[in-house]
């Protein structure tokens, strides 16, 4: 099962060659797929500009995952 604005996202974005951008949506996807599964579950996302624009994403869900997105993998 999938978040319909998460398959949205990955469905516009599926012919581009986004790796990073596409494993920080199937990140995000599993943990709310898995938190709705087990119970309550607490989950935060974070994102700045980083050196040579690279976008930090931070997803904290029980770990840390960190994702460096490059501009050039962003949808347009």
């Amino acid at each position: 099962m999938k978040v319909p604005y998460l398959q949205q996202e990955q469905q516009r974005t599926a012919d581009d060659s986004a790796p990073q951008f596409r494993e920080a949506l199937d990140r995000v996807n599993q943990i709310v797929v898995d938190g709705l599964r087990h119970g309550p579950f607490r989950c935060s996302i974070s994102g700045s500009i980083g050196n040579n624009k690279r976008r930090e994403l931070i997803i904290e869900a029980g770990r840390l995952h960190k994702f460096n997105i490059p501009e050039e993998e962003l949808p347009s």
